[in-house]
């Protein structure tokens, strides 16, 4: 009997304690009149009105205004130097850090080998060689002029000459290739090191090497830039591309000083588009600054002319992990977060392109970040 009793009870307490966690669980529920997911986010009438969420619909109209474009600082090709020795030798000095500027001439670095003098011992002796063999030809072709002697003697004589013009010619070309002047060259200056020089004025980028380090022809010992063929590298949308031309007028400027104005023009716009639907247009700033600094990114801005767009206010668009997107109401107090392509900014309002979007399209107009927000908070807190 005491044993019924006893199950009949724990029997009640586990039912009383249920019945308390199904309560929790509604009254949590009530709490939370709010949902979020990753794309989709609800809010109750009264957060709606309580954080100034408002909700219209895109404007189609005529507009003239700034496309915000976004890009990097390049350098083409030409402009970058990738420096290296055509002859191997051990690092003897170099002073060079990235980031230092430097001037045409001016010495990077010197190397030292062995094969430096002998390549200069060499093109000495070719050289007095070939003004014996030349002094032999001319005797020679006195001598054959008149008769006293023949012609094969002054024929070897004249090829002796030439072969020894070839090397002296071919080893003073070698010697100009490092560096070394061939008509400044005497046996009492013969030097076993060479110097490395700037074929330009510009900066260092990158420096391979260290001191006592063996370098081989193959090897980039800097790398060197050339500052005033630097430009600007800007993206831009398909649909964009109509309204920019070469010769446009581009004003950048940085995230970080947006105050601080840089003015370029487009040189050149790709004929490309990429896996977003993106082309690449060129920039050629007008007057350098040593803030310009390759790789950074910059923000350009390009003023066109009147055209058929839809546009919504700008606090309507938001940008999350580098990409634009707007808030569409898919039923009363749910909004579904939709990405789209920004374009012009004129007065206050921004230009957008989406699958699905018309000017009858539902979505917020105002406040959007707050959504934002509420879905950035979900997925950190999950």
């Amino acid at each position: 009997m005491t044993r019924y009793i006893i199950g009949c009870l724990s029997l009640l307490f586990l039912l009383s304690c249920e019945s308390e966690l199904k309560k929790d669980s509604v009254n949590t529920a009530g709490d939370k009149p709010a949902e979020t997911s990753q794309q989709m986010v609800s809010f109750s009438p009264g957060q709606l009105e309580s954080v100034g969420i408002k909700v219209g619909t895109p404007q189609l109209e005529n507009i003239s205004g700034t496309l915000l474009l976004q890009g990097k600082i390049d350098v083409p090709p030409q402009s970058t130097i990738s420096l290296s020795f055509p002859l191997g030798g051990y690092l003897k000095s170099t002073k060079m850090l990235p980031g230092m500027q430097v001037k045409k001439g001016q010495v990077l670095a010197e190397l030292e080998d062995m094969q430096f003098i002998q390549l200069q011992q060499d093109y000495l002796t070719a050289r007095e060689n070939f003004i014996l063999a030349e002094s032999e030809y001319n005797r020679q072709r006195d001598l054959n002029a008149s008769k006293a002697s023949s012609d094969k003697v002054f024929q070897q004589a004249r090829a002796e000459m030439e072969t020894q013009r070839i090397l002296r010619n071919a080893l003073e070309q070698k010697l100009q290739v490092i560096g070394i002047n061939p008509a400044r060259l005497k046996s009492d200056n013969i030097s076993k090191s060479v110097s490395i020089v700037s074929p330009i004025n510009g900066f260092v980028s990158k420096v391979n090497v260290n001191v006592g380090k063996y370098t081989s022809p193959t090897d980039m010992l800097f790398e060197l830039v050339d500052p005033s063929d630097i430009h600007l590298a800007l993206t831009v949308f398909e649909k964009d591309l109509r309204s920019l031309s070469i010769g446009q007028s581009v004003t950048a400027f940085t995230n970080n000083e947006p105050d601080k104005k840089f003015r370029a023009e487009i040189i050149l716009i790709s004929k490309n588009l990429d896996q977003d639907r993106m082309a690449e247009v060129h920039c050629h700033f007008e007057k350098y600054s040593p803030a310009l600094v390759p790789g950074m990114f910059m923000n350009g801005e390009v003023s066109v002319s009147n055209q058929k767009a839809l546009t919504v206010p700008e606090e309507a668009i938001v940008r999350w992990e580098n990409k634009h997107y707007i808030f569409i109401e898919s039923a009363a107090g749910k909004f579904e977060m939709t990405e789209v392509k920004p374009g012009v900014i004129n007065n206050g309002k921004q230009q957008i392109e989406a699958e699905n979007v018309t000017d009858n399209t539902r979505m917020v107009v105002k406040n959007a970040y707050a959504l934002l927000m509420k879905i950035k908070n979900t997925v950190e807190a999950g």
